[in-house]
């Protein structure tokens, strides 16, 4: 079993920046590819980043904004958001697969946390 813990949510002004972490516990080995996802109430859970290998994905509302990185030997990966907008409040969910293909697609995931809020307020 693998055991994903978030960390670093919180409230923020619109135009900061926060750090989200995930530590990966348990089968660590099983995976190569860990992501982050988004969710706000009544809307689907949606692609934020994701790391596979040296490969790294974003969603375009983010691109140029959040970086996605990861501490192999601490079985962490990190979510860099700069320049938050309102926009970006959710609740961010970190999740650890395989080799998840298409990446963007939440059905391709297969471990997930439970979840840490961001709120960016105006």
């Amino acid at each position: 079993q693998v055991q994903l813990v978030e960390s670093g949510g919180g409230l923020v002004q619109a135009g900061g920046s926060l750090r989200l972490s995930c530590a990966a516990s348990g089968r660590t080995f099983s995976f190569r590819a860990m992501g982050w996802f988004r969710q706000t109430p009544g809307k689907e859970r949606e692609f934020v980043a994701g790391i596979q290998g040296s490969g790294t994905y974003y969603a375009d509302s983010v691109k140029g904004r959040f970086t996605v990185s990861r501490d192999n030997a601490k079985n962490t990966v990190y979510l860099q958001l700069n320049s938050l907008k309102t926009e970006d409040t959710a609740v961010y969910y970190c999740a650890a697969a395989v080799n998840p293909s298409p990446i963007q697609s939440r059905n391709s995931w297969t471990y997930w946390g439970q979840g840490t809020q961001v709120i960016v307020s105006s």
